[in-house]
């Protein structure tokens, strides 16, 4: 199995410090690329994120967004992202991807080599790429991957 890439975040909300993937070893990760003017992720992929985040113990499931924009730069910024994370009642830790600094991918998207949004990612509790898919994904198969991530033996 792949490691998981490390997250290359220039800034995060709703948590404190910043996130490591890591220091999340021992739990399931489950991260969820976004835009916020993306219809997918707007529709489906963000709710679908807070439901699990409701649903799972946080001792055992991580659940991670990450603003990946790689289109209309000028009016997804972190001011923009704070709002629509207010507006839209987003408790899990939320974290900006990595400009590139040249307009092309981020580097977190670049590093998964995502094609676009919103693009689901599972990664096992030692740290392990398990799981990845652009759109959308439904809620009894994430439910059920998540369920037997969570019912392997640690190794």
């Amino acid at each position: 199995m792949i490691e998981a890439p490390a997250l290359d975040v220039a800034q995060w909300f709703n948590t404190s410090q910043a996130l490591a993937l890591s220091e999340l070893r021992g739990k399931v990760v489950v991260l969820h690329a976004f835009q916020m003017l993306c219809p997918g992720c707007v529709l489906h992929g963000i709710p679908q994120m807070q439901r699990v985040h409701a649903q799972f113990d946080g001792d055992d499931v991580a659940v991670i967004g990450l603003h990946t924009v790689f289109e209309h730069h000028d009016v997804m910024g972190p001011a923009a992202l704070k709002v629509f994370i207010d507006e839209n009642r987003l408790a899990f830790p939320i974290g900006v991807d990595q400009p590139d600094g040249h307009g092309g991918p981020p580097r977190t998207m670049r590093q998964y080599g995502m094609r676009g949004t919103p693009t689901l990612i599972l990664i096992d509790r030692q740290g392990a790429l398990r799981f990845q898919q652009l759109g959308q994904v439904d809620d009894l198969a994430v439910g059920a991957l998540i369920g037997q991530l969570l019912a392997e033996a640690p190794r």
